[in-house]
């Protein structure tokens, strides 16, 4: 299987410029969620998206947003996916779907065997399992052994750590945020480092 790559937390024009070079298969941009250092406005995900090569798939990641808000993000073309990354129920993600047709992911914090029970049952297209919210922390991996559902992996990864998480879980697609960053900020060489792995792994 291939797995994709997802570099998350697009906010600046050089981020662009780099995932424009390295060419990961999403860009993930932080919207309305101020709690980000990352965070930006729709406004700004649609100037972002107008930047990044039409190849690459952008994902809007939400946390606890108005489901109306997000569909309208969804629909203004700024992003393909929309990412739950809160408590939203699986009510929210149907009536969410009747709204847009843009993909749904749904972020599960890993702490127990119940979180994956959660993640196995949800209605939405794909799953992406995390240690924290967006702080670079991973979880007990040996919770995922038995899943039997694809799914994407965040939370902790970066350069020295990519090849043995390949080859020992083998995720649908990584999502790395911090692990290509220096001092709080995107870091061109480290994310063609990062994909560079991936891509010969994959190969």
């Amino acid at each position: 299987m291939q797995n994709r790559i997802k570099i998350c937390g697009i906010s600046r024009d050089t981020d662009t410029e780099y995932i424009n070079t390295s060419l990961p298969d999403y860009a993930g941009f932080i919207i309305n969620y101020p709690k980000s250092r990352r965070n930006i406005t729709p406004q700004r995900a649609k100037e972002l998206r107008e930047q990044i090569d039409a190849k690459i798939k952008t994902v809007g990641v939400f946390v606890d947003n108005d489901l109306n808000e997000v569909a309208k993000i969804a629909n203004s073309g700024a992003i393909d996916v929309i990412q739950l990354h809160g408590h939203e129920s699986e009510d929210y993600i149907t009536r969410l779907r009747q709204e847009t047709n843009a993909e749904i992911w749904k972020s599960f914090i890993v702490k127990t065997h119940a979180d994956i029970l959660a993640a196995k049952i949800t209605k939405a297209d794909r799953i992406l399992l995390d240690g924290g919210l967006g702080y670079g922390v991973s979880f007990d991996h040996s919770l995922i052994k038995n899943l039997g559902k694809e799914y994407i992996l965040a939370g902790g990864i970066n350069a020295k750590n990519i090849e043995i998480i390949l080859k020992t879980l083998n995720p649908w697609a990584v999502d790395i945020s911090s692990g290509v960053e220096t001092n709080g900020v995107k870091d061109g060489n480290k994310i063609s480092e990062i994909i560079s792995i991936i891509r010969k792994f994959n190969n």
